[in-house]
């Protein structure tokens, strides 16, 4: 059969032309026996030509093939032993069974048959488990795409170094805008001579050349105290690495020349356009400027924000212009409404209540109806004594309604004034900042991300003492159609005095002239000290919590509250305070269990430890010396370790973000 197949044979139309011309020749014998002779050695000469042919063509395809064959079969093998992809197969034990000679390179022996797929990567068996059919993999130097065959129990390395480097390189090289900008320069400068001027700037712009050169930054000044730098992200990487120490070095200024300057800075970075990117500069300069200045903001396209710095209290500013300017466009807000809603932090303290209340008179100053919202279910000892004393004042305590009751009050047009906090989960009822568009932020703390949306006018400043004094200073310049009474003015006095305690802590001269215009208006400090008054049982509880108490790196003191036993916010931030006041101790911190059942951490120091990032870090927030956060699902002592790894980080890495 095989030499059958092996004999040449014509094709199928070849044979049928052939039929049809025997035929024919057939009919010309008949008729001319003479033609018919010639016509058929024609046709069996025909015959052979044709039969020769295709023996020979068919000879020649054969050749053909086999040599394709062979050379594809080179070319396999070759492809298997020789082509720069590793190929590995492994047994049920994720041991190697074989490799082709490209993996040899890999290993000191002469080969890897027989090792643990480990032996490449430590977690390249568990990724294997996986469902991935694709996992990267880095080796010696080499980036490699792994392509899994689960079933055949094979995988394909491909090496992608060249891509994995160019992908590091467009990461590096993106662009990076920095707007820098010298915190309290038209503080310092506005007394000064043109000659003591003229050398601030040189000494200033000579340390942002230098270190703009160290880095390779492209440094441009735009105005007497803002600069507008570029970079990449290679450059920025470095600078997060050495901690932003151009803080250090500007704010060194201050001992060799007496200049008390500091610097901040606001960066964006990201995928974004050029002009996304510029926004995102300023709004990170917003949020350092918000939090005190003296750090830096950088904030990137997903929104993720990193914080440096803010290890310093920030200035306070001398000048009133900024409270005259404020004062007079929250009278233009309040005059245009239907309404004001005035609202501070659940929980409120004697800050936000005073401040509160200030705004409230505010409000009745120019002549609009204003209403104060307040859970009387929610308020401490203090607080709990004042609104005794404004319930005797029905004129005044009319103002104030529960949070569900605000609902049916507010309308498109009503004012909302949120005091004491700029963060909407902690406001007393946070459905009324979506209900209307005109919204009013004072607050006295360090800005944090959460924040507010798109409010209409924002009173930040964290050098002051309280929002009590920021409110104080707005009254001054009201209509003086209606005037502050003595309950109204004791309720902000005692706003500033419980948050500088006693004007020990945060007091500049701005706090004791508000206190003096206070006293002017008829405040009694009798009647603050009485509010301040606490229970026997208070004091004993918080002298046990306070006894309780460990020294920590030899001057930080951290106390634990009792398992399953509750302690008021109040409470536990007075044990921070005493516990600051001890030798040797610059900061506290004090942790326990809240009556919600979440975790509550005090936070205070002395200026030398920035007990707000600490807290930021536990997703909390407060002042550079005053800080506090709530922790959900997690038990005193959880709390106790993540608080100390925290502080290891921060006191082993220097500045901290």
């Amino acid at each position: 059969m095989q030499d059958f197949q092996k004999k040449p044979m014509l094709s199928s139309h070849l044979w049928v032309i052939y039929l049809l011309s025997v035929i024919l020749l057939g009919f010309v014998w008949y008729f001319q026996w003479i033609l018919g002779l010639v016509l058929t050695l024609i046709l069996a000469a025909s015959l052979y030509y044709s039969i020769q042919t295709e023996s020979k063509l068919q000879q020649e395809t054969e050749n053909y093939i086999a040599t394709l064959s062979h050379r594809v079969k080179r070319v396999g093998e070759e492809a298997l032993l020789e082509m720069p992809i590793g190929i590995i197969l492994y047994n049920e034990d994720y041991k190697i069974e074989w490799a082709n000679p490209y993996m040899n390179r890999f290993t000191k022996d002469d080969t890897l048959v027989g090792y643990s797929l480990n032996m490449l990567s430590d977690d390249l068996t568990s990724k294997i488990k996986e469902n991935d059919d694709e996992i990267w993999l880095e080796l010696d130097g080499y980036h490699f795409q792994i392509t899994i065959k689960k079933e055949e129990r094979l995988l394909y390395l491909s090496d992608r170094t060249k891509q994995s480097q160019i992908q590091t390189r467009y990461n590096n090289e993106k662009t990076v805008i920095a707007i820098i900008f010298l915190d309290n320069y038209e503080e310092i400068t506005q007394n000064m001579d043109d000659t003591l001027k003229s050398q601030l700037n040189s000494k200033v712009t000579s340390v942002l050349n230098n270190w703009s050169n160290d880095y390779d930054i492209y440094l441009k000044r735009t105005s007497q105290d803002r600069f507008l730098a570029v970079l990449t992200k290679e450059t920025l990487d470095q600078l997060e690495k050495a901690k932003f120490d151009i803080l250090d070095e500007v704010r060194g200024l201050n001992a060799e020349q007496n200049i008390p300057i500091t610097l901040s800075i606001g960066a964006g970075l990201g995928d974004s356009l050029l002009p996304d990117l510029g926004e995102m500069a300023q709004s990170s300069l917003d949020l350092a400027l918000g939090r005190g200045g003296d750090q830096v903001v950088i904030k990137d396209d997903l929104g993720k924000v990193r914080f440096y710095g803010g290890r310093t209290n920030p200035m306070e500013k001398r000048t009133r212009v900024r409270a005259r300017v404020i004062s007079h466009a929250l009278k233009d807000l309040v005059q245009g409404s239907d309404n004001v809603i005035i609202m501070g932090h659940k929980a409120p303290d004697m800050d936000s209540f005073g401040a509160a209340i200030g705004i409230l008179n505010i409000v009745k100053a120019n002549n609009v109806e204003g209403y104060i919202v307040f859970d009387q279910d929610d308020v401490d000892t203090g607080v709990y004594r004042l609104v005794e004393e404004i319930k005797e004042e029905q004129e005044l305590w009319e103002h104030f309604v529960e949070p569900d009751e605000s609902e049916a009050l507010i309308t498109s047009r009503s004012l909302v004034v949120v005091v004491d906090t700029h963060k909407p989960s902690m406001v007393a009822n946070e459905r009324l900042l979506n209900k209307t568009e005109y919204k009013v932020v004072i607050d006295h703390h360090r800005r944090g991300e959460e924040f507010i949306d798109h409010p209409t006018l924002v009173y930040m400043e964290p050098y002051a003492s309280s929002t009590a004094e920021l409110v104080t200073e707005l009254l001054e310049y009201q209509p003086n159609s209606l005037k502050l009474k003595m309950l109204e003015a004791t309720a902000l006095l005692a706003g500033i005095i419980v948050d500088t305690k006693s004007f020990t802590l945060r007091t500049g001269s701005r706090t004791f002239d508000a206190a003096s215009y206070l006293r002017s208006k008829g405040a009694d400090t009798v009647l603050v000290q009485r509010f301040m008054k606490e229970d026997l049982d208070i004091y004993i509880k918080r002298s046990k919590l306070i006894e309780r108490a460990e020294i920590y790196r030899d001057t930080i003191a951290i106390s634990k509250g009792v398992s399953d036993e509750v302690y008021g916010g109040v409470l536990i931030a007075q044990a921070a305070d005493t516990l600051l006041t001890m030798s040797g101790i610059n900061a506290s911190f004090v942790i326990s269990e809240r009556d919600d059942g979440r975790i509550g951490v005090s936070a205070r120091s002395l200026g030398d430890v920035n007990v707000q990032v600490i807290m930021e870090k536990m997703n909390g927030g407060g002042h550079l010396t005053n800080a506090a956060t709530q922790i959900e699902d997690t038990t005193i002592e959880d709390t106790e370790a993540l608080l100390k790894d925290i502080l290891e980080e921060y006191f082993t890495g220097g500045e901290t973000e």
